[in-house]
């Protein structure tokens, strides 16, 4: 009977150290019953060293746990549980080192069901914690490489903008950012402040454009009580809110013409008076000023000041408009997803082949903003899986019904280049003639003019046109 026993033992030996995996046998006392191969090469500690003292190799990563309390704690679950399933656990080698591991167990019970001990198997995974590592790494230098700020792309158009923004940052030169509408202008000018030595102030935004005539100064410069009807109390403008920090004036083309002769003094004198009062009050802010307007021809037109243009020129940077950079579209759909994964607690996988292709025929007349937009239209309508056809905007939709012939954009619709004509402008009456001619596609009858279609809404919107024939 006692060779049975003895062979099955060997037996139990031979089989625990044909194992990969380090396995190990406890009494409930904690004390080391069996101690195969793996698990000496895993620790350095010999079969000889563990069999019949304490089981004392794990140890734990948070400093602020005690580490024999910890230990209980797992032996307790373990006895009370029946088991225990890959918890990831740290191992402390004979030699100092230290060794990631998951660890699974299993109560051994006696005839009565009381628990008797527990097999316990280690897996390695410092491999997997290297290969996580590099992953990681990796992943953080294509961010680095491919988004600044939130800014995505990987154009040459992008890398050159990524550069300016870093010299723009390390100076406190004014900067004046072109680009359409939608092309991230704003994006741009957080990224300047957030990377400058004014990071600690404030960035203060103001959108011209959405301020009307009477009010632009007020919230600009501020006023004193009793300047003016309903002037109640003393207000703070938007320059003394920005002290210490940015301003960053959106559409400043849209500042009243009687307006810039004191932004002018601002970045000149570097004071500002509060309307009502006579009393200069020094700022120490820095100017980012933004436009998608053609500034020049605007000066030459006389509803902009010459010498205001110069100073906000100091360091211009041109933002190109999504159409000409098809190569970030990939990159920015892949951020928005993720974006709006988070945000709404779906799993979208990414965008079929069909859809991706609707995605970079169509020219995005609204740049990243309006792709954004379509992103999120199709999480609205895709319930899992990839995005397809079917999810996308109805113009998207349409526009690949009838694809207009490609037309060579410039690379700014205010900036000319030599290898684009200056068109004469179209008339009122002619361009209703055309509009009459193609039922109203604005698409088509863009197309026809050889401009884009924000050209074209713009021309419209400067004849008196209606968008709508039927408005």
């Amino acid at each position: 009977m006692l060779g049975t026993r003895e062979d099955a033992a060997q037996e139990l030996e031979a089989i625990m150290d044909t194992m990969a995996d380090g396995v190990f046998v406890l009494d409930t006392l904690r004390v080391v019953r069996r101690w195969n191969r793996a698990m000496e090469r895993l620790t350095g500690y010999s079969r000889d060293e563990t069999v019949g003292n304490p089981c004392g190799v794990f140890t734990w990563l948070q400093r602020d746990v005690d580490e024999e309390a910890a230990k209980e704690a797992m032996f307790c679950q373990l006895f009370a549980a029946g088991n225990l399933d890959r918890s990831e656990l740290t191992i402390l080698c004979k030699d100092g080192s230290t060794l990631p591991a998951l660890i699974s167990a299993r109560v051994l019970r006696d005839p009565d069901e009381n628990p008797a001990g527990a097999v316990v198997t280690v897996t390695d995974i410092s491999t997997l914690k290297r290969l996580e590592t590099e992953v990681s790494l990796l992943r953080s230098e294509v961010q680095q490489r491919y988004e600044f700020h939130n800014i995505v792309g990987k154009s040459p158009a992008m890398r050159e903008l990524f550069n300016l923004v870093e010299l723009a940052a390390a100076s406190q030169t004014t900067a004046l950012i072109y680009g359409e509408t939608g092309t991230g202008k704003e994006l741009v000018a957080k990224a300047i402040h957030y990377h400058s030595e004014r990071r600690a102030g404030p960035l203060v935004s103001v959108n011209c454009a959405a301020l009307s005539e009477t009010l632009v100064e007020s919230e600009l410069f501020g006023h004193v009580r009793g300047s003016f009807t309903g002037a109640l109390k003393d207000h703070i403008g938007r320059f003394e809110l920005a002290e210490g920090g940015t301003i960053f004036l959106d559409e400043v083309g849209e500042i009243p013409l009687a307006l810039q002769v004191k932004l002018l003094r601002v970045i000149q004198e570097r004071e500002i008076e509060r309307i009502g009062d006579a009393k200069p009050r020094k700022v120490d802010v820095r100017i980012i000023a933004a436009t998608h307007r053609d500034l020049r021809e605007r000066v030459n037109q006389g509803s902009f000041r010459e010498d205001l243009f110069y100073r906000l020129q100091v360091f211009p940077i041109y933002l190109p408009p999504l159409r000409q950079r098809k190569e970030d579209i990939g990159l920015l759909v892949e951020a928005f997803i993720v974006k709006f994964n988070e945000r709404t607690g779906k799993t979208i996988s990414g965008v079929d082949p069909d859809a991706m292709r609707m995605i970079l025929d169509y020219p995005w007349p609204g740049n990243v903003r309006e792709l954004e937009n379509a992103v999120e239209h199709a999480f609205v309508t895709c319930r899992g899986g990839a995005i397809g056809p079917l999810d996308l905007p109805i113009e998207i939709r349409r526009a690949e019904l009838k694809m207009p012939p490609p037309v060579p954009p410039p690379v700014f619709d205010f900036v000319p280049t030599p290898s684009t004509p200056k068109r004469r402008p179209v008339g009122k009456d002619e361009l209703v003639t055309l509009l009459n001619e193609s039922g109203w596609n604005k698409a088509e009858a863009a197309r026809r003019l050889g401009i884009t279609r924000t050209h074209l809404w713009r021309r419209m919107t400067q004849l008196g046109i209606p968008l709508n024939p039927t408005t």
